[in-house]
């Protein structure tokens, strides 16, 4: 892939696990612990985005709970999220989209059209494309090095 005739829809990840605004956040946690993700879409049963919520934002808010005595176990993904996240259509080209990220400092753009949620696209999707990477050679580099690192052999120990 050429990275001057990428769009967002070429590169944007299209399963994602989401949550809705009602989500216990502990349960968000939950799934962030057991999925290894830092974060999520908000979005209600039509697909309509309300927001993302990250680990940042779990942190935040849960510290701020336990600052005014409020009990953590009440709050849910709608009091952590971050609303109306930055969304951009399909067609958004990959310099639009890594300027959009550097000017925001933000690591992920929601892809879709009239706030329904088709994709996202993170930092390391870009960085993927301008390394001249595909999907499917970042995944087999990723398991070459997983390996590699099992096959090193180990310094004695003392």
């Amino acid at each position: 892939m050429t990275p001057d005739l990428v769009c967002a829809g070429d590169v944007m990840t299209r399963e994602l696990i989401t949550v809705t605004p009602e989500t216990p956040l502990l349960d968000v946690h939950r799934l962030f612990v057991e999925e290894e993700i830092h974060g999520a879409p908000v979005v209600g049963e039509d697909g309509t985005v309300y927001g993302l919520v990250t680990t940042t934002d779990l942190v935040r808010v849960v510290r701020d709970a336990e600052d005014n005595n409020e009990r953590v176990d009440a709050l849910t993904a709608a009091d952590a999220m971050t609303p109306d996240p930055i969304m951009v259509p399909p067609d958004t080209s990959l310099e639009q989209l890594a300027r959009t990220m550097v000017d925001l400092r933000i690591h992920r753009v929601f892809v879709g059209t009239d706030r329904m949620l088709e994709g996202v696209v993170s930092a390391f999707d870009v960085v993927r494309v301008v390394a001249g990477y595909s999907s499917e050679s970042a995944s087999r580099n990723a398991a070459r090095s997983a390996r590699s690192s099992f096959d090193m052999p180990r310094s004695p120990t003392r």
